[in-house]
This record gives C-alpha cells, structure tokens and sequence, in this order.
C-alpha cells in the first residue's frame, strides 16, 4: 500500500529551520499519524508523502507558499490595553486566541506598552522554510468514519502551552501536522487546517 487519498499514515519526522535548528520533532513519542488527503498535513508536506510506502526515508524543503505563508506586516496590530482582562499581567510572548468575521486566530503579544500591546497574528512559521526528515512507519485504509470526518481520532495539539490550537496556529509543540502537524507544525497548524 502506498500513500494516498483516504489513508490514514503513521510518520517519524524531524523539523528543522535554515539554521538547522530543530524545531520539532517526534522522537521519544509515537510516530504521528494523520488522515492523508484531507488538509491534515501543510500542503508541501502532504504532496511530499504522496505514493510513498512504508518503511520509506526522505528529505523534503518546504518553502512558506505551501506551509505558513509569507510573514504579512498587516498582521501585526496595536491594540488598546483595555480589550484584555484587567485582571491579567500581560507579557511579551503571551498567546490568546482573538477572532473575528473571518474566524479566530492565536495572535502573539510583541510589545507592551502602558496603555497599548502589540500582537503579531502571523504563524510563527510564516515566512520560514521548513526543512523535514521524514520516515513512513505505517500505512491503512481510512474507515467509513474517519473518511466522513476528515480526520482519525481525537484531534489535538500539544503547543506546549495552554493556548488553544484548534486555529492551526502554535509556536511549539507537535508541529508537523499542520499547524501544529495534526497536532503540530507538520500539519499545518495546531493540528489541523
């Protein structure tokens, strides 16, 4: 069997940015697995594993087109201290989900200011080349269910901190998925796209 459209693939992978730093990685957890052909993955990755078969060993650059996108200057806003609780410190690096017509996102506190913050709505990835090490350790057919939902199991993202993920957005993490890989920045997201 190889992968395809409606298989569900169990992945080893590691993350590394230009500077070979690692920036996630499975090793010493359970290979990630994810529902193949159903945005689960960041869209290079994802094309990268397409008629592999198990046991199979790759390299793959993927460029910010096809994973977060290019950093948007747009994105990142001033915004009146009086929009937060009053009752919370607020600190650079701080993540909170904020919405809007178009959906939620996790935005990223930049600078704060006495009576103004700044945050950054930009994956942290944006912009970035991800480089990853990939090895396929399983491959199945997707059941009826899973098919139907798009996606296998529970979805969820360990980002490392207490935000919620279900955005596609994270810092840290599992982060192969796809915002954080199906669950991590593999994914393209938090998890999931």
């Amino acid at each position: 069997m190889t992968v395809s459209k409606d298989s569900v693939v169990g992945i080893e992978y590691t993350l590394t940015d230009d500077k070979k730093q690692t920036l996630d990685s499975s090793a010493g957890a359970d290979p990630l697995e994810y529902l193949h052909g159903h945005n689960n993955l960041i869209p290079g990755l994802e094309k990268q594993l397409e008629g592999k078969s198990v046991g199979d060993e790759f390299t793959a650059t993927v460029a910010p087109a096809e994973a977060y996108g290019e950093r948007m200057d747009n994105l990142i806003v001033e915004v009146n201290r009086s929009q937060f609780p009053d009752d919370v410190e607020i600190t650079v690096g701080m993540q909170f989900e904020a919405g809007d017509p178009n959906g939620s996102r996790i935005v990223t506190v930049t600078e704060v200011k006495e009576e103004t913050l700044t945050v950054d709505a930009n994956h942290p990835l944006a912009g970035e080349n991800l480089h990853f090490a990939v090895k396929v350790i399983s491959i199945r057919a997707a059941t009826d269910e899973e098919k139907k939902e798009g996606f296998i199991g529970q979805q969820s993202c360990d980002c490392g901190d207490d935000s919620d993920c279900s955005s596609g957005d994270c810092s840290s993490g599992d982060c192969a998925s796809g915002g954080c890989a199906s669950g991590g920045c593999a994914s393209g997201g938090c998890g999931h796209n």
